[in-house]
């Protein structure tokens, strides 16, 4: 994939030229997790905030190549069954997630460029993305006989992204949906999937 990405990146160069318009919007984000710390079992979902900046590394009058850091900062709600000698225990965590890949996107339509002022746009992508979160959790210990808890988690993992630009006003201001998908390569490989909606000027 990488290769089959720089490649496309290095033909285009030579008809496009190397450019550096720096693009950005902010929007609403929810964040699906599934087997996180505990096991198969956990699940896991987070509302919060992005600010995703870009720069286009290449463009012309109908697409661009760019690079960015669609950066996600927001609080989590996950769920998980735990089990032992004295039988199974549901566990609640809420905690502070910071969610920030470094996407290539291959541009299209609406939203590619500054000057572009088609209705519609589209992107896809890849790169490689980052997730954190800081968990409080309601977490049964028979031991002990107590339930709270607190762990952090560190995720790296490929990543990869893909939507939809409508236009909004004259500009190349537009509203962006996008669905986004990242798998870390930790100890238990959690999944993460996110669904946002931003205002890109």
């Amino acid at each position: 994939m990488k290769q089959l990405l720089a490649s496309i990146i290095f033909i285009l160069s030579f008809s496009t030229g190397f450019c550096q318009s720096f693009m950005h919007g902010v929007g609403l984000t929810v964040i699906a997790s599934t087997k996180g710390r505990g096991g198969s079992g956990d699940l896991g979902f987070g509302e919060g905030f992005t600010y995703s900046p870009r720069i286009n590394i290449i463009e012309n009058d109908k697409f661009s190549v760019s690079a960015g850091i669609p950066l996600s900062i927001g609080l989590s709600i996950s769920t998980s069954t735990t089990y032992d000698i004295y039988g199974s225990y549901d566990n609640t965590s809420i905690g502070l997630i910071v969610n920030a890949p470094l996407i290539c996107n291959l541009n299209m339509g609406r939203g590619s460029t500054k000057t572009n002022r088609q209705k519609f746009g589209y992107f896809v992508g890849a790169g490689f993305g980052y997730h954190h979160g800081d968990f409080v959790s309601d977490i049964y210990d028979p031991v002990t006989q107590t339930y709270t808890d607190s762990y952090s988690v560190n995720a790296f993992g490929p990543a990869a992204n893909a939507g939809v630009r409508l236009g909004v006003g004259k500009k190349h201001k537009n509203i962006e949906i996008k669905l986004s998908y990242m798998k870390a390569l930790n100890e238990t490989k959690p999944n993460f999937f996110g669904l946002a909606g931003l205002f890109n000027f």
